[in-house]
């Protein structure tokens, strides 16, 4: 989705400095990389879901045969299931591909956040510490860098997260674990107020109307 599609508008404002203009794309690069990660997280646990309910399904069947079979001759055993295997198979790497699509959104936060440093660092060179007209209405520079490195910080340790669940989901032999993996897929525990963040840095650059 793009920014112009989303409600935000271009205010009329003066020629903007040429590090004003790099911080106005990547507030609004921020807001795109938000809307990705967020379509590309509602996929991946649409397929995660139906992973927890094969396993569920499969942990729930084997153990009704177990018990049958524990009754009728103590002989426990669990049969294989080459269906089950291959939709299973299957899934697994479609979250693969999920986890790698999210793990290119969160690199490009990244790089997003060194851009930003970058422009701090040079307005810092021309300007000095202490002595910086806010670019816009009343950020310091210096702050759309901290804003970029928590955010970046917080998909940082998501996708870490995520990469457990990706290598653990399918493994789990436990009916709460594997809801357990599924919740913190769905409610993303290491990101806050992400949304806040950036819609506050696209008021600050005008991309919001005040």
């Amino acid at each position: 989705m793009d920014v112009k599609n989303s409600g935000i508008i271009t205010p009329k404002r003066t020629i903007l400095s040429v590090s004003a203009r790099k911080i106005k794309d990547n507030a609004a690069d921020w807001h795109n990389l938000l809307l990705k990660w967020e379509t590309f997280n509602n996929v991946g646990f649409s397929i995660a879901n139906k992973i927890g309910n094969i396993k569920i399904s499969a942990l729930t069947e084997g153990k009704v045969e177990l018990e049958c079979n524990s009754i009728a001759s103590g002989i426990c055993s669990q049969k294989a299931h080459p269906k089950y295997n291959e939709e299973l198979e299957m899934l697994c790497k479609e979250l693969h591909d999920t986890l790698a699509n999210l793990a290119k959104v969160q690199m490009k936060m990244e790089k997003l956040t060194s851009t930003t440093k970058g422009i701090c660092n040079l307005e810092n060179y021309h300007h000095g510490n202490g002595n910086q007209t806010p670019l816009f209405h009343t950020w310091p520079t210096t702050y759309f860098y901290e804003v970029s490195h928590k955010l970046s910080e917080m998909y940082k340790r998501e996708i870490l997260l995520k990469r457990i669940i990706v290598e653990e989901l399918a493994h789990a032999t436990n009916q709460d674990l594997i809801l357990s993996y599924l919740s913190m897929w769905l409610y993303q525990p290491y990101i806050e107020n992400s949304r806040l963040d950036v819609e506050s840095m696209l008021l600050e650059t005008g991309h919001r109307a005040l």
